[in-house]
């Protein structure tokens, strides 16, 4: 299991995925999840965020129909071609590894990660970058799976595993791995990518009353 096999997952799944999320076919995003997202983000009141992994684009579209200037990048191709055709707004196709502060020519309030971050030192090296991209006084926000629910019965240690698209329908294929972060260790990393203040929120499953995610809200170190 690598950063590569996550990649070329998506681009095996893209297509189903356009249809599954513009179908509102996910019962945790329509219920908790996009929400949580949105709420987050716009509790910054940013003027303008990159949307880090956006996918077909409907976060981008959420935030631009709230006045914010967004900018979607996606290393899926097709992905990116889906969020032009249903938004006139700027999305881009790069790699997380071609991320920089030159790559925009701007720096931003805020970017997000929704569910994004499946990678191993993939992510580590795009954490470590994000702070360049925001002004000062910026601040990353990443929503993920809730490491102590999507644990399981495994052990609670940082680490590879194999992913599933249980629940998703027999037109996915070839899910792909993700990298498991405990609690503990999303923060240090945070920290540690020069985020000084970092916050946590738990959004719970309307259901079970146990957090369906993970939201951690981080704010640029004034040092940076």
């Amino acid at each position: 299991m690598n950063d590569a096999l996550i990649l070329e997952s998506w681009r095996e799944n893209a297509a189903p995925w356009i249809d599954i999320v513009r179908a509102g076919g996910i019962a945790s995003r329509q219920q908790v999840t996009d929400d949580a997202i949105v709420e987050a983000v716009c509790g910054l009141s940013p003027r303008d965020v990159l949307d880090i992994g956006c996918g077909e684009g409907w976060l981008a579209r959420a935030l631009d129909a709230r006045g914010i200037r967004v900018v979607g990048v996606d290393a899926v191709p097709e992905l990116i071609e889906a969020a032009r055709g249903a938004s006139a707004g700027d999305f881009r196709t790069l790699a997380y590894e071609e991320i920089t502060a030159e790559s925009f020519g701007l720096a931003f309030d805020a970017a997000v990660c929704n569910f994004s971050l499946l990678g191993g030192s993939v992510v580590d090296d795009l954490l470590r970058a994000v702070p360049s991209l925001l002004n000062e006084g910026g601040a990353l926000v990443v929503q993920t799976l809730h490491p102590v629910t999507a644990c399981g019965e495994r052990p609670y240690r940082d680490g590879w595993r194999a992913g599933s698209w249980r629940g998703f329908g027999p037109q996915f294929s070839n899910p792909p791995p993700w990298y498991f972060r405990t609690l503990a260790r999303w923060l240090q990393l945070l920290r540690d990518c020069g985020f000084g203040h970092v916050t946590l929120r738990e959004p719970l499953d309307p259901i079970s009353n146990l957090p369906i995610s993970a939201i951690f809200i981080a704010r640029r170190s004034p040092l940076d």
